[in-house]
């Protein structure tokens, strides 16, 4: 049975992923910071799918998380057929306030540690007779977006990577997804340090990460080049293409500059 390698697997999008594709019979590669919520989530679904679960617990944002990561799931099989870059998180807040360190701390997560992973497992991912990378980017990769600017930044370089690699693999064996989700019901807003009434406005429009797993691992593997899931995020994302972007970062600002302190 082929493996399938999950960043960020401990809880919300990442958890869900993984249990779609214990559903659809994968065995799992489960990455994240937390053993503890890492080992619960692998014992749940090894119970009730019948699956083999390995976990990797490390700092993904780490020096050498990347390829130490990629060297463990490479020793685990040589039956490695998906990758999910889905770890990653936003911080919110005016980016002069915001610590630079913990930005970069993001910043690597986000953007880096999929790209090195990319690197370093394509040549086992080329080995399978079909393989898939999907990577998980934000309705916010459409446009900058005031107080999330980095985070906004990090996932239009995801959306971008993701197109250019799926271009230039488009005639081997390997097809590459980008997955775009709105506000989501997941441990999100209380990382990013977003307050209640913030959480609140977002709360009126979320999907359950469930709902966002289906459709991006659908997506996967009928080797759709992006999604969005939701018709208002849809819609939204839409708008971006046509709008000035002087009025859509107005909007963006908006929404969320005025629930800062």
């Amino acid at each position: 049975m082929p493996y399938a390698l999950v960043t960020g697997a401990s809880r919300g999008i990442g958890q869900a992923m993984a249990a779609e594709l214990a559903r659809c019979g994968y065995h799992l590669l489960l990455a994240a910071r937390s053993e503890q919520q890492l080992q619960a989530v692998a014992a749940e679904l090894r119970q009730q799918y019948g699956v083999e679960v390995r976990v990797y617990a490390q700092d993904l944002a780490a020096p050498g998380a990347a390829a130490a990561l990629a060297t463990w799931a490479a020793a685990q099989t040589q039956e490695l057929s998906v990758l999910i870059n889905n770890a990653g998180y936003g911080l919110w807040g005016k980016f002069e306030d915001l610590s630079l360190a913990e930005q970069q701390n993001m910043l690597q997560l986000n953007m880096l540690l999929p790209t090195e992973l990319a690197h370093a497992l394509l040549p086992l991912l080329r080995q399978q007779a079909k393989a898939y990378i999907l990577n998980v980017a934000s309705t916010a990769a459409y446009q900058a977006v005031p107080t999330l600017t980095l985070y906004a930044a990090s996932k239009a370089f995801l959306l971008s990577f993701s197109r250019g690699l799926r271009y230039e693999l488009r005639e081997t064996n390997v097809s590459v997804t980008c997955l775009s989700p709105g506000s989501t019901t997941t441990n999100f807003a209380d990382r990013a340090g977003m307050n209640a009434s913030l959480q609140e406005t977002a709360n009126k429009v979320s999907m359950t990460p469930l709902q966002v797993a289906r459709i991006g691992i659908q997506a996967m593997f009928t080797g759709a080049a992006e999604v969005i899931p939701g018709a208002l995020n849809r819609v939204s994302a839409a708008l971006t293409s046509f709008v000035p972007k002087s009025l859509t970062e107005k909007i963006a600002a908006g929404i969320y500059e005025k629930h800062l302190k």
